[in-house]
């Protein structure tokens, strides 16, 4: 069955590539995001574009009434809204701490509650939640986006378990090293943030590291993760995770094989080293 889906995050990358993709599959997708202008080229697709900031309670529940309003009910929420912000614990501003689970958490468990009504009272529905292999292990330097990507990973789980009986399944699309743009806006805000600050050397280091990993071509197509989308729409018995990408299944092992002092002191070497 062709599906009404919304779909956070659309304005680019990730999200941008998954709506074309299910709007050729013939679902119906709503297409969120703060700037409409990005999404106008989505219209050929027959996709909706609607503005929502995640972090706004009334652009969130009218982008909700308004798919209602027009379609009668919501089938699919895909939550791929989300961002990094790269700093120590010690440096990174409070108030960009709390904005990063503004956006990545709570934004996330609001449109989950939005939709939930609806999904239930249809006696089925699907949400989706782009989590990342970063809510399974930790760099430094990462604290509180792993903060956040770790407090996706227990949401959705607790989640999954609560909303089953009504017959809404909950899945996680955890990438790995995926070429987007989002590292590059990390090295940049690692930079910023540990500038003249003891961390300052160490920080450059990884920051450079981050931003040749993502300029370079080792890394995954976005489209890897967007096959793991559509397969997390389109199954009938959904997964509870698709773990997807470059090092998403390595470094995860590695993480639960190597004793933590050990995966420590790999950590801080990637930091010293010059490029």
């Amino acid at each position: 069955m062709n599906k009404v889906v919304l779909l956070t995050g659309a304005s680019s990358g990730i999200g941008y590539d998954t709506a074309i993709h299910l709007a050729k599959q013939g679902h119906k997708v709503y297409a969120a995001a703060r700037r409409l202008e990005l999404m106008e080229p989505l219209k050929e697709y027959g996709i909706v574009p609607i503005r929502m900031d995640v972090t706004d309670e009334q652009s969130m529940a009218d982008g909700v009434k308004n798919i209602l309003d027009a379609e009668g009910r919501i089938d699919v929420l895909i939550n791929n809204a989300g961002y990094g912000w790269f700093g120590a614990i010690e440096t990174t501003p409070l108030e960009e701490a709390r904005r990063q689970q503004e956006v990545n958490v709570f934004g996330l468990a609001r449109l989950c509650q939005l939709v939930l009504p609806t999904m239930r009272k249809q006696g089925n529905g699907r949400i989706i939640n782009t989590s990342s292999i970063a809510g399974k292990i930790v760099l430094q330097y990462g604290g509180w986006y792993h903060v956040s990507k770790f407090s996706v990973e227990a949401l959705s789980d607790a989640l999954r378990m609560e909303v089953k009986p009504f017959g809404i399944d909950v899945s996680m699309i955890e990438p790995g090293g995926i070429k987007t743009d989002w590292g590059i806006i990390a090295a940049r805000h690692l930079k910023e943030s540990s500038a003249g600050s003891p961390y300052e050397q160490s920080a450059t280091n990884e920051a450079d590291l981050l931003h040749k990993a993502y300029s370079g071509r080792w890394l995954s197509s976005p489209h890897v993760i967007t096959k793991a989308i559509s397969r997390a729409v389109n199954s009938r018995r959904p997964r509870a995770r698709y773990r997807t990408g470059r090092f998403s299944h390595l470094g995860v092992f590695f993480h639960w094989l190597l004793p933590t002092r050990w995966w420590d002191a790999l950590m801080r070497a990637f930091s010293r080293v010059k490029l």
